[in-house]
């Protein structure tokens, strides 16, 4: 399998030809775009998909830009990136105090865009080579695949959603929080059960069996999940985490 890291980015305005804009030419930079016109679009997308990046016009019809970002901000680390006119001078420096990382001024270039949108990316990728609790982990990404630690949901390379249960998830967790590492049955029926995961009297090499038939191009010759004979198994794959 090929490994992609395409970042996420959610862009929320209510103007259709400022969206299709930006989807058109992120999408044409290797990253993935989702769009919504209004603030409940936005929180069900945040709820459903693991987010890098929000771009949030200021202004949308009906809605106080300001509470939806300060509210985006109480809920989420996901970094944030405002729209904004250029007479709006006092909003963007409100919306800089509730804690957006930058603001683009309409009409706005899209290189100029783009160009912050990879800053503020790099911004939050090195915060996140630092040390953080576990529980500000969202996600955890690994060769196209994507573990949504909130919504419990795996999302295929092809952005299908796979379906786990409780004891495939805990052990896919598992997995990715040590991934290229050997890890045995004990650790691993350990780990699963700190993350709540009851496994009851399945083993872990039957979990791990499911997870191949879900996962791998070809679960007889398995190329994630490998069996390191006598000791346990590994991810060999390297991992993105996403705080």
């Amino acid at each position: 399998m090929t490994s992609t890291s395409e970042p996420h980015i959610l862009v929320i305005d209510d103007d259709p030809a400022i969206r299709e804009l930006v989807v058109e030419y992120l999408s044409q930079n290797e990253m993935r775009v989702s769009a919504g016109s209004n603030g409940r679009e936005l929180f069900e997308a945040m709820d459903r998909e693991a987010i890098d990046l929000v771009l949030l016009d200021l202004k949308l019809p009906g809605e106080d830009g300001m509470q939806l970002a300060r509210t985006l901000r109480e809920r989420a680390t996901v970094p944030v990136i405002l729209l904004t006119g250029r007479s709006e001078e006092a909003d963007r420096v409100m919306g800089l105090e509730l804690g957006a990382d930058d603001y683009v001024t309409k009409p706005f270039s899209p290189r100029e865009l783009l160009a912050r949108v990879r800053a503020v990316l790099r911004r939050y990728q090195v915060q996140a080579t630092l040390p953080e609790r576990d529980g500000s982990r969202r996600a955890f990404r690994f060769s196209g695949w994507e573990l949504n630690l909130r919504t419990r949901r795996l999302r295929s390379p092809a952005g299908d959603t796979v379906a786990l249960s409780n004891g495939e998830f805990s052990l896919l967790n598992a997995l990715c929080r040590a991934p290229q590492r050997v890890l045995t049955r004990d650790q691993l029926l350990s780990l699963s059960r700190l993350h709540e995961a009851e496994v009851y009297d399945r083993t872990i090499d039957v979990q791990i069996r499911r997870l191949r038939l879900k996962i791998e191009t070809d679960p007889a010759k398995p190329e994630l999940i490998r069996t390191e004979r006598g000791a346990g198994y590994q991810l060999a794959s390297t991992v993105e985490t996403l705080f």
